[in-house]
């Protein structure tokens, strides 16, 4: 009787466990489209806001539907949304000299010199050049007016906008200028270890204050955005460059993001100055600042670098990352010793100078 009550049991238990097994095999099936819905669902979500930053990181094209606009500014706005500049542009030459076609008459040029201006006047296509087909007419005065082609034109050319100029100044000369400020900071760091005076530095050693290192997360922020429009919208680039502004709104998304960067650096950076120059003594402040020149310049060369073969993001986030757990450990320090003046967590013995605070 025990005997077949066990085999009984044994049994319900065999049909227990297939009951449960067909549960957890139906369970696990359900789980698998959950996971695979779910997953749909945030494929189809981040397409959608893939697009939609894409989409955002353009300009619009121009609405050339009314009928009381004259079809000369229509072509004019086409241009500008096309080529990124039209009729009426100011140029300057900064190559040392171009010469310009005097189009139908061949052989005969007219010779520009580095620092000329002129202003577009005409375009026309040529499908059967080889290499360009746009052509673009350049008036330098009334009588002296000639032809070039686009791809020559973008290449010896910068606007004339003072924004436009310092884009373009930049872009030649910063690897000079990283240079020149990583020789003064070595030379001043030697100096300084040569009479054995404590060196104070961004993040290493560095000053009572948030905002040298947030500098230094601002420039590696602004640089991501910067290659990143590059990279994947390099239209967007060319046409701010061509028409500059200042003004984050009425811009494309990215360039609205990339410019509040540019005002909150420089924003942050008198804040730098204000903290530097009330914590330390002009020679440390000076060396200070060098050092956070170079710490910035090096932010923006590794971001470019990093940023064009896709890691720069990775790198971006651990910088994040890093400037966050800063601000935390300072913010546990409710406390200054009324001696030495360094933080404390709490009231008490100061572990620096030994100075009670109450």
């Amino acid at each position: 009787m025990n005997h077949r009550r066990m085999i009984r049991y044994r049994r319900h238990r065999g049909y227990g466990a297939s009951a449960l097994s067909f549960v957890t095999a139906c369970w696990n099936g359900l789980w698998k489209e959950i996971l695979f819905f779910v997953s749909s669902v945030s494929s189809v979500v981040s397409l959608l806001l893939c697009l939609f930053f894409l989409s955002s990181c353009h300009y619009a094209r121009p609405n050339l539907s009314s009928e009381e606009m004259p079809q000369k500014t229509k072509d004019s706005l086409n241009y500008l949304y096309e080529r990124h500049y039209t009729w009426n542009t100011n140029l300057e030459l900064t190559a040392d000299s171009i010469l310009l076609e005097c189009l139908p008459i061949k052989d005969t040029y007219i010779n520009l010199y580095r620092g000329d201006r002129v202003v577009v006047a005409e375009f026309a296509v040529h499908p059967a050049d080889s290499v360009d087909s746009v052509w673009v007419k350049l008036a330098h005065t009334q009588d002296e007016q000639g032809w070039i082609r686009e791809v020559e034109l973008k290449r010896s050319f910068v606007p004339t906008d003072s924004i436009s100029q310092a884009i373009h100044l930049f872009s030649d000369t910063h690897a000079s200028y990283f240079v020149v400020i990583f020789a003064l900071f070595v030379g001043v760091y030697l100096l300084r270890a040569f009479r054995r005076k404590q060196l104070q530095m961004v993040y290493f050693n560095d000053i009572d204050s948030v905002y040298p290192l947030f500098l230094c997360l601002l420039m590696a922020f602004s640089a991501t955005v910067y290659e990143s429009m590059q990279v994947f919208v390099p239209d967007t680039w060319e046409h701010f460059y061509f028409n500059p502004t200042l003004s984050p709104f009425k811009v494309p998304f990215i360039l609205s993001v990339f410019l509040l960067s540019i005002w909150l650096f420089v924003i942050v950076s008198l804040a730098v100055l204000d903290d530097l120059f009330r914590q330390l003594t002009p020679a440390a402040a000076i060396f200070y600042l060098l050092g956070l020149m170079s710490c910035c310049i090096f932010c923006y060369f590794f971001f470019i670098l990093m940023a064009h073969i896709y890691i720069g993001y990775l790198f971006l986030i651990l910088f994040i990352l890093v400037f966050v757990k800063k601000v935390y450990r300072n913010s546990r320090y409710k406390y200054c010793c009324g001696h030495c003046g360094e933080k404390l967590k709490e009231k008490g013995v100061c572990p620096h100078c030994g100075a009670i605070n109450e």
